[in-house]
């Protein structure tokens, strides 16, 4: 398909930016604050209380280059890369059912050579928007047509979840269904087959959830922790406890006690409590703020492009950003199940971490197409 080629002559999103730069500033402070203790006393990070900070830190800046640099590539060119990046995503999937590292029970991580481990599901969920959002936006007459038109979307979105569930990553699989379906949505799709859709998924992961003890167990604790307090609920009891220590104002920044080992992955997966110990009520409601800031100037940029390429490609960016927020805090909260998904900009990892920065890029480049206050 020939893409239009036009310059880009309006100014980028500077208050978007400030806000991605000043969050995941305040998430080295809390990262750091975080992990500093457990750090000194594992041996898998060699006992060094900076080792957290310092991976952080290099990764912060790998980020800020990528987002610089999709920030500075228009966004139409991507549309050209969507069928190489779905491949090499399936690919690299593909290898960490194989010889992916296994943690807590799922394949997550792939090491390849010297390079730092990696989470391609991380990725895979941003290749799937860019999929949906081109095929969409050349195809909306056909949205409405369950065969030509959702057919093709569905056998994508049921690849990378059946490829998730061989990871034994069932809720990154749910993620990625919940988020291909809300694409389906802002596309045109019809809301009968969708509806029908939801149908026949939800006993279906209901099914899938109840053959694995393991997964039934994590789908249902988070209704009451307490009936299983030294097992599946213990992390989410000693979140709470994170979030009750912290009151209005909080501890003081450094001063939580669950961070002493009582509360572990902290500084990633339960990072939100800390910050509750930490800062309070108040630094929680600080920091919804201003990711809702970063959210509202996502949903500005998607409603305001006149490409439909690139609207359904900002509405899917932030689709990402705000479900992935509402999902660690609803964790954190004990709202929702486990599911092992960072906070954007602050939990600790670098895989996370620069995709993120780079697809607020892609953001930053669409809002170059339009005129924002």
């Amino acid at each position: 398909m020939e893409i239009r080629r036009r310059p880009q002559t309006g100014k980028m999103d500077h208050w978007l930016y400030i806000a991605v730069l000043g969050i995941s500033a305040f998430g080295l402070v809390m990262m750091f604050s975080a992990s500093y203790y457990s750090a000194q006393y594992s041996a898998s990070t060699n006992h060094d209380g900076f080792f957290y900070l310092r991976n952080q830190v290099q990764y912060l800046l790998i980020g800020i280059v990528g987002m610089y640099v999709m920030s500075r590539i228009q966004y139409r060119y991507l549309e050209k890369l969507k069928v190489i990046a779905l491949v090499v995503t399936i690919l690299l999937m593909i290898a960490v059912v194989f010889w992916g590292r296994e943690l807590n029970g799922a394949k997550r991580w792939l090491k390849i050579g010297g390079l730092p481990s990696f989470q391609p599901s991380e990725l895979a969920k941003f290749v799937l928007i860019l999929y949906m959002a081109s095929f969409m936006a050349s195809h909306g007459h056909m949205m409405q047509d369950f065969v030509r038109g959702m057919v093709p979307m569905l056998i994508i979105m049921g690849a990378l979840a059946a490829l998730l569930l061989m990871q034994r990553n069932m809720s990154m699989a749910m993620i990625v269904l919940l988020i291909g379906a809300v694409m389906l949505f802002i596309g045109g799709a019809s809301m009968k087959h969708l509806f029908g859709l939801g149908m026949l998924m939800i006993p279906l992961f209901l099914v899938l959830a109840k053959v694995q003890p393991y997964r039934w167990a994590r789908l249902t604790i988070f209704t009451d922790p307490w009936k299983d307090p030294l097992g599946s609920g213990y992390q989410l009891i000693q979140s709470l406890y994170a979030l009750g220590n912290g009151g209005l104002f909080g501890k003081g920044l450094n001063f939580s006690t669950q961070k002493l080992r009582f509360l572990t992955y902290g500084e990633s997966d339960f990072i939100f409590s800390i910050i509750g110990e930490e800062l309070g009520f108040v630094g929680c409601v600080l920091l919804m703020g201003a990711y809702f800031f970063v959210i509202w100037r996502g949903i500005r940029i998607a409603a305001r492009c006149k490409d439909r390429f690139g609207s359904l490609l900002a509405g899917g960016i932030t689709l990402v950003l705000a479900l992935q927020v509402a999902v660690n805090i609803g964790v954190a909260t004990s709202s929702v199940p486990p599911t092992g998904q960072t906070l954007p900009f602050i939990s600790a990892g670098g895989t996370s971490l620069v995709i993120f920065m780079m697809a607020v890029g892609i953001l930053l480049n669409i809002s170059r197409d339009i005129q924002l206050d």
